[in-house]
């Protein structure tokens, strides 16, 4: 039987997936890593952690699953997107990778679109010049610490670091070269005039493939770290959204995904490279090869409801590891107990700036509306809801572009939750599908792995070989009615608080 392996390089850690050419799982491995915060809003991570628990988690599903390592066929990788990893003409690290969702680059962002032009940045590259994304990062670098910004010689995106070390290319694909600021969205490859304009070396940016294309092989020297078989085929893979979407099947106008994992994430289809006018939405290429997607992005999702159990769940984590369950299903449970709308508690999830719909880094979380009736159930409740409001945000945005949506497909740690589920059905008032398969971006890189080794003819015809509808929530008309009351001073709340937001940042900048 033949084998098909999928690695996703996310933010908490690496996952190694294995599964056969119809679809099943047969083995499954996470490494995790920390993330380092130096200075409030910055967010780093060492690449040579990614590589351990790249190693680690290949080794653990080919052991686990017995197989012959010689049955697999062809490799994909995904992972976190928009991270600058800085190499030198030797291919070392020269410093932690600046990640996705650090904020440091402002002003950076400011001079590129100012100096580039707006107009030119939009046409070129279908977005905003956004703190999140690679471009200001490298300018921050030049900035900021120009001994190092000397000795580059290359810039890599986090899982093209990984590809790097596998098979000794240097090699992106198209969906996450999209989100760099550097990359011409329209016409798939790099923006040579925004390069230009800035001043970063062309030879610096890697290679760019499809996602389905082969764009290396596996090094004697990989193999015998890995154990995988020399010679094996990885293919261009996607940015984690990319990927993700394409092992939720969304590959056809009309199937969108929402996926609340660290960050949260509405994606749509798209046969043309359509723009929201107000840019408030993303629009990058998709893994499918000469098709596009539009995407909301909330930057805090899971990452919320992470803080909040990490901050103030010490006792219901206790709880948990003591009877062998799960954090998350006693939170979850306890949210179950507060009626819709937390009576009057909302929680903004600005924890770590926001993109969709406000491109905001001074943006900060907050909850507003606490009285002596509010307990802990109700403040986990609160953070639930207000992740899904966030999430309605992109979906408001998505119909004023007129983009078709006649399934929604939940995903990530929130679709887990049968509570979380149905808040999200509530809010946005659009009933919400599970498919069979829950392995996010690792199996959308293994299905592109088939199709670029000739397993399936297509990515469509990967999707539907392998992905099946198997749960329907439906919206509760009441509950969404109370929803919508409450979104609307939700969404008050953030243009109430922008001037205090940067006001605080100023601060905060000034004694740190």
């Amino acid at each position: 039987m033949s084998h098909l392996l999928g690695i996703d390089v996310g933010t908490s850690g690496t996952k190694a997936l294995l599964i056969t050419t119809d679809g099943r799982v047969v083995a499954s491995s996470t490494r995790t890593y920390p993330l380092y915060t130096p200075y409030p809003l910055w967010a780093e991570q060492d690449p040579e952690d990614w590589w351990q628990a790249t190693i680690g988690a290949i080794q653990d599903v080919i052991s686990s699953s017995g197989i012959d390592p010689k049955s697999i066929r062809g490799m994909g990788l995904s992972g976190q997107m928009h991270g600058a990893v800085f190499l030198d003409e030797n291919h070392r690290v020269l410093r932690p990778s600046i990640l996705w969702c650090d904020q440091r680059t402002a002003a950076e962002c400011e001079w590129i679109t100012n100096t580039v032009g707006l107009e030119k940045v939009v046409e070129l590259t279908c977005n905003p010049v956004l703190t999140g994304f690679t471009a200001g990062k490298i300018i921050w670098l030049r900035n900021n610490e120009p001994e190092v910004y000397a000795k580059v010689r290359k810039v890599l995106l986090p899982k093209d670091y990984i590809r790097f070390r596998l098979t000794g290319e240097f090699a992106t694909e198209v969906s996450d070269a999209s989100g760099t600021s550097l990359f011409d969205v329209r016409n798939r490859k790099w923006a040579d005039e925004i390069l230009d304009a800035i001043g970063i070396p062309r030879d610096w940016m890697p290679r760019s493939y499809e996602s389905p294309e082969v764009s290396g092989r596996i090094t004697e020297e990989a193999a015998g770290l890995t154990g995988l078989k020399a010679g094996m085929h990885v293919v261009g893979g996607g940015g984690d959204q990319a990927a993700g979407a394409v092992g939720n099947g969304i590959v056809e106008s009309g199937i969108i995904s929402s996926t609340v994992g660290t960050s949260g994430v509405v994606f749509a289809f798209a046969d043309e490279p359509v723009i929201d006018p107000q840019l408030r939405v993303h629009t990058f290429c998709h893994a499918v090869p000469d098709k596009w997607h539009v995407m909301g992005v909330m930057l805090s999702a899971g990452g919320s409801l992470r803080w909040y159990r990490d901050t103030f769940a010490e006792c219901e984590s206790l709880v948990s590891k003591s009877i062998g369950g799960e954090v998350y299903d006693i939170l979850s449970q306890q949210a179950d107990q507060v009626a819709p709308g937390c009576e009057g508690l909302i929680f903004l999830p600005y924890l770590t700036g926001e993109r969709t719909p406000y491109p905001d880094p001074n943006a900060r979380g907050a909850f507003f509306g606490i009285t002596l009736r509010h307990d802990k159930p109700h403040f986990v409740r609160a953070v639930l809801e207000g992740v899904a409001y966030g999430l309605r945000d992109s979906f408001s945005i998505l119909d004023e572009m007129k983009v078709p949506i006649r399934q929604v497909r939940a995903s990530g740690g929130g679709a887990r939750s049968a509570v979380w589920r149905q808040i999200q059905a509530d809010v946005t008032g659009r009933e919400h599908v599970m498919i069979n398969v829950d392995e996010g971006p690792a199996f959308g890189v293994a299905l592109l792995a088939g199709v670029g080794t000739d397993i399936y003819g297509s990515v469509e015809e990967a999707c539907r070989a392998t992905i099946k509808v198997v749960l329907t929530t439906n919206p509760d008309k009441a509950a969404n009615t109370i929803y919508s009351k409450y979104y609307g001073v939700y969404r008050n709340l953030y243009q109430s608080l922008k001037g205090d937001f940067a006001a605080v940042a100023d601060i905060v900048a000034e004694h740190s």
